[in-house]
């Protein structure tokens, strides 16, 4: 009997716990189980995230959307205000048309008190008017007509043909003038 045990391979005692717990089947299983757990697991994520990202673009979109309406509105309407001053100025050449004054004085008033409504106007909305006689000429407020032979300083504006204009800084019209030599 010594002999047959010396040949004999060692062979590893489980117990019946032992045993079924590492059998390769049970393994597999197991592994199977647990990798499909977390492809299950993660195909959640990913439709979590699709959800996300569909949610986040829709809301994207919809303020893409909304600031464009809104900024066509503000073209719309800009001049609104503007426009309705200028209603009154408006208002007055129509009644000094239909008037019939008898002399000239009377029209001149009213052409004044239109000139000074229009000049209420263009100070509410920062419209600043732009007569350089006199000046050092600018090209960039000023546009010259023509230089002429003067006594006067060179590059000075001689006499202004029509006056500029300036909104918010920004020339609206530049001014038409003479220049010295």
């Amino acid at each position: 009997m010594h002999e047959n045990e010396e040949n004999r391979p060692e062979e590893t005692q489980f117990t019946e716990n032992q045993t079924a717990e590492y059998t390769p089947t049970t393994q597999a299983a197991t592994d199977a189980l647990t990798a499909e757990a977390i492809i299950a697991a993660l195909e959640v994520e990913l439709a979590e995230a699709k959800a996300s990202v569909l949610y986040v673009k829709a809301e994207g979109e919809n303020i893409r959307r909304r600031a464009n309406d809104d900024i066509d509105k503000a073209r719309k309407f800009a001049l609104e205000k503007f426009s309705g001053e200028l209603l009154a100025v408006k208002d007055s050449l129509d009644a000094a048309v239909l008037i019939e004054a008898t002399d000239v004085q009377s029209y001149k008033d009213g052409i004044q008190i239109t000139i000074k409504q229009l000049a209420s106007v263009f100070e509410k909305f920062n419209i600043v008017e732009v007569n350089p006689l006199g000046e050092k000429f600018d090209p960039n407020k000023h546009q010259a007509i023509s230089m002429l032979e003067n006594s006067g300083e060179p590059n000075t504006v001689t006499s202004v043909l029509q006056k500029g204009y300036i909104l918010n800084e920004r020339v609206l019209r530049p001014a038409l003038v003479m220049v010295a030599k």
